[in-house]
């Protein structure tokens, strides 16, 4: 399994998109200092991350996304998780009561 990550960071107030194998050693990677680029963003913390089963996929989708240059397209993805998101949320509120439809 291969994830597409999208990390954040306050600090820097920046997205950075990757892809990896082992989502959990790569964060901590990010959030390690090593003179690279994303020191200066540390803490990144996730806000987004999709699943593929091959490896050319994941660096497809990762390669689309950096190619949209666009801090705009990255809030794209993730207000359309909010939304689902609160759209999950109204859904689950639903209650069958006495064989009709109702809200709680």
């Amino acid at each position: 399994m291969f994830n597409v990550y999208i990390l954040y960071s306050k600090t820097l107030d920046k997205y950075y998109v990757g892809y990896t194998n082992d989502l959990d050693r790569r964060l901590l990677e990010h959030n390690r200092k090593k003179g690279k680029y994303t020191d200066g963003g540390i803490p990144w913390i996730l806000v987004h991350k999709e699943n593929y089963e091959q490896k050319p996929e994941a660096m497809n989708r990762e390669k689309f996304i950096k190619m949209q240059k666009s801090r705009q397209y990255i809030l794209s993805i993730l207000s359309s998780l909010i939304w689902q998101a609160f759209r999950f949320a109204e859904v689950s509120r639903v209650r069958f009561a006495h064989g009709r439809v109702t809200k709680k």
